[in-house]
């Protein structure tokens, strides 16, 4: 039987990072006295390597401007996590859908515009790390939606596009399925609607962890 590949994003699509994300955000643009979008458009930017997500919040300023940002945005982060203040907490049913998913001899890979620290500390928190035989960041990737993390995790998983899926929760994750020839599977509990998820390519979108199952074709 050919090896299957589930490939998960995961902010917005295995926790619920919201709160720390536009938090962090507040604390960056603080850092150099701009006023912070609102939390609908820092969300919208989520899945994005960081300077590609500040030229976007950013357009009208400078590539060295928007590094800059990304490391005010790594030290808020880093001052939240010091003090408690991060919280990632896991979207109800993943730990059993992760469950049945290894049960019908599926893989587990992760690809995400996380660090490989941020995404390391938010598995380990919750025992997962373990379970995934590929995990793929914006540390050693370009940003989404370019297929380099999706083809990195077929190699390491020595599966085939064929038999993989690509399951998140924004328009860069479809359209990076659809760059690595995979099936995009969008979930409509994260941070783009479910049209934009449609617009983008995904075959499918999930609206709770059981209607994801079936679409993945579990039994």
């Amino acid at each position: 039987m050919s090896l299957r590949l589930a490939i998960f994003d995961c902010d917005g699509t295995l926790v619920d990072s919201q709160h720390s994300i536009v938090a962090a955000m507040q604390g960056a643009f603080d850092a150099v006295s701009l006023p912070c979008p609102d939390r609908a458009t820092c969300l919208s930017v989520v899945g994005l390597s960081l300077p590609e997500a500040m030229a976007q919040l950013l357009p009208n300023a400078e590539a060295d401007f928007h590094g800059l940002m990304s490391g005010h945005y790594k030290e808020a982060f880093h001052a939240l996590r010091a003090g408690g203040g991060v919280h990632e907490p896991l979207y109800d049913g993943i730990a059993d859908l992760l469950d049945a998913l290894e049960a019908d001899g599926w893989l587990l890979a992760v690809a995400t515009g996380k660090s490989d620290r941020g995404l390391r500390l938010v598995l380990e928190h919750h025992g997962l790390h373990p379970r995934f035989v590929s995990l793929q960041t914006a540390d050693r990737h370009p940003s989404k939606p370019h297929p380099s993390m999706i083809h990195q995790a077929l190699a390491d998983a020595g599966a085939d596009a064929a038999n993989a899926v690509m399951i998140g929760d924004t328009s860069f994750d479809m359209l990076m399925a659809r760059a690595a020839g995979v099936r995009g599977l969008g979930v409509g509990w994260g941070y783009h609607t479910p049209e934009i998820l449609r617009e983008a390519g995904a075959q499918s979108v999930a609206m709770d962890t059981g209607a994801l199952a079936r679409h993945i074709g579990l039994p």
